[in-house]
């Protein structure tokens, strides 16, 4: 077939299809909503996705964490004394930095149950207290000032570092920098404020507190002023724990060597720790898993969408072959006129197509619009990669020729004798 005999069959297919537009359009509705479909949801499972992976990459790739955690109430309730001890201990700091040759850096990180005061506003975010290399370890920024340095963890200053999220809380017009804030009993000095982070899904949530994020104080000097024991008030119970430090960041000195340290570290606490009261979090596995799970989500999301393309599929043979019925007398004019079968065949064909792929248009129009959407009202990540929408098409047009396949085939097989007698 010439180019000129395929422009003039592609008019006439189109010719087919306006004398019928109703039908036309809700028969490209099956396939505009199949492809608008995989579309969205391919991007809001890839926001999720990113955004999971980016929590992940905010403890930083080469580290292993190690936290303590509260035993089970079983075993705490096992306990005789009064004073709950658990936890990570100064011994397990000393074996890792002495222990693990692959380990460059080991941040300890204590945890302080205290309120933040700033005049009349208050808060309950997480009290850090820590060394200078916390802030290197984790890979956060500051937006303003210093961060804690050797000099102020030498002399146990009363200085302190805050999070972008509690410096908006406690001082939203204004710079909290050199302003003192109260923690707990005792005044600290802001000496520095920390850019946001992304939210990290194992940081507990405390029901009635206001505002999240850090505040970091010296490490001596949250010993210092703190000690290790802390009394909790729930309900009208006392509860008093013994904690020397309820996290250790161990820095790595690469990725090939992050699996290796884990290992040893987990190996350390169950030989050192008579009860689970640790935890292992390692971001590079996390990283590992989340990507999998990224490929799953999307094949399962892409699946679930496409099944409303094989719907649209459907629709379009359905039509088709009831076109070919109403058209019976039509085609056995054209056969008795010199038309061959591939020429109808083509025609019919040329039909589906067209139907898909305005559907297919209009698709991507819409699949590009949803996501927006979503980001604006439901405040959700979406990302629209580029194969999202090529895939759609592609899907799209495939789906027409398919499913166009067969009434091309039953149109192109009709006898023209039989056809030209039809009523």
């Amino acid at each position: 077939m010439t180019f000129a005999a395929f422009m003039r069959t592609v008019r006439l297919g189109f010719k087919s299809l306006l004398l019928h537009k109703l039908r036309a359009l809700l028969t490209t509705l099956g396939v505009l909503f199949g492809v608008s479909s995989v579309i969205a949801m391919l991007a809001i499972g890839e926001g999720a996705s990113e955004e999971a992976q980016q929590q992940i990459r905010e403890l930083g790739s080469q580290n292993v964490i190690l936290r303590g955690v509260k035993p089970p109430d079983d075993v705490a309730s096992a306990q005789t004394t009064r004073v709950m001890v658990y936890g990570l201990t100064r011994a397990d700091l000393k074996r890792c930095e002495d222990s693990f040759p692959w380990v460059t850096r080991a941040v300890p990180v204590k945890q302080l149950q205290q309120e933040v005061r700033l005049g009349e506003r208050a808060g309950n975010p997480r009290v850090l207290a820590t060394i200078p290399e916390w802030i290197e370890v984790t890979g956060r920024i500051l937006s303003e000032g210093r961060f804690l340095s050797a000099a102020d963890e030498a002399a146990t200053a009363n200085v302190c570092v805050v999070g972008y999220e509690v410096a908006r809380w406690l001082s939203p017009f204004d710079s909290l920098l050199d302003k003192n804030l109260k923690i707990g009993a005792d005044y600290f000095r802001v000496v520095g404020v920390m850019l946001p982070r992304v939210p990290l899904g194992s940081d507990p949530g405390q029901p009635g507190i206001e505002v999240t994020g850090e505040v970091l104080i010296p490490l001596s000097t949250g010993s210092r002023w703190f000690g290790e024991m802390q009394v909790k008030i729930r309900a009208g119970s006392r509860e008093m724990e013994q904690v020397e430090l309820h996290e250790i960041v161990l820095e790595v000195d690469t990725p090939e060597n992050v699996p290796v340290a884990a290992a040893a570290a987990r190996e350390m606490l169950a030989r050192n720790h008579t009860q689970k009261d640790y935890e292992l979090v390692v971001p590079l596995e996390l990283l590992a898993k989340a990507e999998e799970t990224k490929r799953i989500f999307s094949i399962v999301l892409g699946s679930i969408a496409g099944i409303s393309l094989l719907v649209g599929g459907i629709g379009i043979m359905n039509v088709m072959l009831a076109t070919v019925t109403e058209r019976t007398r039509e085609i056995g004019i054209r056969r008795a006129l010199g038309a061959k079968k591939r020429h109808v065949m083509m025609q019919f064909l040329v039909e589906c197509v067209v139907l898909a792929v305005g559907g297919g248009l209009a698709g991507i129009a819409l699949g590009l619009l949803i996501p927006v959407m979503v980001e604006r009202y439901a405040d959700m990540r979406t990302i629209v990669t580029p194969a999202a929408p090529l895939l759609a098409f592609g899907i799209s047009v495939a789906t027409g020729l398919i499913f166009g396949l067969y009434p091309a085939w039953r149109a192109a097989s009709l006898d023209p004798v039989e056809a030209l007698r039809h009523e």
